[in-house]
């Protein structure tokens, strides 16, 4: 396997575009005027910590940002000096020079700093984290002339999964960083960097996708437009996260969704014929897949029944009749503890089991019948 064909493996999910190929990037038009406002004004930081939840965009704004960069000389509009007329996006032509040596890997002013694969055996598995040896490698980067004297992009993805070393290793990079060049930080989680990181970036707070701007993406990636009920089921389970919504709807999570809310529906008294039919998963990596998808989306069905409870007002709905249900089995904040508690033990009861091999199907059960306790307890 080459290296390429491995890192896309890593950074693209099954059936959607590499961050570095996504033609547009949608939801993010804020961290996109803060760029180009710097770049015009003359003021452009050289470090930049794009941060928000995963599989929001932030690593295909990070390329698209790249393109840009590279793309547009530092003395010409939109450049570091700025321009009587400053550019309005990041859009480039994708027959520049420049972008096409970005798109197929060979811009020699690009460096992409992110986890490395363990190619030692098969299969094979990418490492833990971003190590030093992986940050040390920025030293030969930084050695290397730049014939046209233009800038140099770093892309750090992710960020918060450096270890300690390498995160060292980056800050005195960022300590003493090298003419033209610039940083873009990808970070789901920034509090977990070292705080003389960040506190060398400006910082792009960048939001979770709505959903004009989830369908968009999907739209893109599949082709075609989704149906609004499952467009809006799908931006409710994800949480704004295009990567969770494509991860759904390739394993039908909306439908899957719905059978949940229709089986808590039933409680106090558990639906027995119900519960096994849901239950019931196929074999292989398949029921494998689908036992997963189950507990997640029973974890985040408990939550919502807690959450509601504890806030006393109605939540979004990820499907018709849910925000009734969550009233009706937690109808007061004293019975949010409940299924707050319930959240937490009764999914990881099943991950546990899972890991020890034990049936899934009778783990799934048990935890139904576990959660007419639940609704007992909660609306006595």
């Amino acid at each position: 396997m080459a290296e390429d064909d491995i890192l896309a493996d890593l950074d693209a999910l099954d059936g959607a575009p590499h961050p570095r190929d996504a033609a547009t990037v949608f939801g993010h038009a804020p961290a996109e005027a803060a760029l180009l406002d710097a770049l015009a004004s003359g003021r452009l930081h050289h470090a930049w910590l794009l941060a928000g939840p995963q599989g929001i965009g932030k690593a295909s704004f990070a390329w698209r940002a790249a393109r840009y960069l590279l793309s547009t000389p530092i003395d010409e509009p939109g450049g570091m000096f700025g321009a009587p007329e400053p550019a309005t996006s990041l859009d480039t032509d994708p027959t520049d020079p420049a972008v096409r040596r970005i798109l197929i890997g060979t811009d020699q002013r690009l460096f992409v700093l992110r986890r490395a694969w363990n190619t030692d055996k098969k299969p094979y598995r990418p490492r833990a984290g971003i190590t030093v040896e992986d940050a040390r490698k920025l030293k030969a980067f930084f050695s290397m002339s730049i014939p046209d004297g233009g800038r140099r992009v770093v892309i750090v993805d992710a960020a918060d999964e450096m270890n300690r070393n390498a995160a060292n290793a980056l800050l005195k990079a960022l300590e003493e960083p090298p003419k033209n060049t610039i940083f873009l930080l990808v970070a789901h989680q920034p509090a977990r960097l070292l705080a003389t990181i960040r506190s060398r970036c400006r910082v792009l707070r960048m939001s979770p996708l709505n959903a004009a701007d989830l369908g968009a993406v999907l739209a893109q990636i599949e082709g075609s437009d989704l149906p609004a009920g499952e467009l809006a089921a799908l931006t409710q389970l994800a949480d704004g996260s295009a990567r969770s919504a494509l991860s759904l709807r390739t394993a039908g999570g909306a439908n899957l969704y719905s059978q949940i809310i229709a089986l808590l529906d039933t409680l106090p008294r558990l639906d027995r014929a119900r519960a096994l039919a849901l239950a019931t998963l196929p074999g292989g990596a398949a029921g494998t897949e689908r036992l997963s998808m189950l507990t997640t989306l029973t974890e985040r069905a408990l939550s919502q029944i807690a959450r509601q409870a504890a806030l006393s007002r109605p939540l979004p709905e990820a499907t018709p009749g849910e925000a009734a249900l969550r009233a009706r089995l937690a109808p007061s904040p004293d019975a949010a503890q409940a299924w707050a508690e319930a959240a937490i033990a009764l999914p990881a009861q099943v991950r546990k089991g899972a890991a020890l091999n034990l049936d899934p199907s009778v783990l799934l059960l048990d935890m139904f019948r576990q959660l007419q306790d639940t609704a007992r307890r909660a609306a006595p």
